[in-house]
């Protein structure tokens, strides 16, 4: 709870960053599931790692507002299987303080290990892919224009 913990939902991504479970340290891979309403808070409370003027107007605004809130938001560059950039962005967001807490004790909705269905598709991440299988995934739709402006949604 002293540290930042970071919400990564997209898996490729994720796959990316860990070497699909085999760097040191990132061999286990959870799907961890919360409420809507909860990831929709996180989103309202989330500021940007780094200053993006058509959200905050001044450096001065951004760095008010990176003052008072528990969350980060940071927009990498999404991978494919092999871990080839692709065109669209992942989400990242970091969680601290008030909003860690709450996430940990209420908003945990269900874990899943995903270590070992990691490691099997491990063995198909070659061209043309056809073993491979990832966990469906879909665009999150922001329902609060404001929110979605901020955070830079098209």
């Amino acid at each position: 709870m002293s540290r930042m913990t970071w919400i990564k939902p997209n898996f490729l991504w994720m796959m990316y960053r860990s070497g699909w479970g085999t760097k040191e340290n990132q061999e286990v891979t959870l799907a961890i599931r919360i409420r809507r309403s909860a990831f929709d808070e996180i989103l309202r409370l989330a500021v940007h790692s780094s200053f993006h003027p058509e959200a905050y107007g001044s450096q001065e605004a951004w760095k008010r507002a990176i003052a008072y809130s528990d969350v980060r938001l940071q927009w990498d560059p999404d991978h494919g299987p092999s871990g080839n950039p692709v065109e669209r962005r992942a989400i990242q967001l970091g969680l601290k303080g008030n909003i860690l807490a709450q996430y940990a004790m209420e908003w945990i909705h269900a874990i899943q290990d995903l270590s070992e269905f990691v490691a099997e598709q491990r063995a198909s991440v070659a061209a043309p892919y056809d073993c491979l299988f990832t966990p469906r995934e879909e665009v999150y739709p922001v329902s609060d224009p404001v929110v979605a402006a901020r955070l830079g949604l098209s």
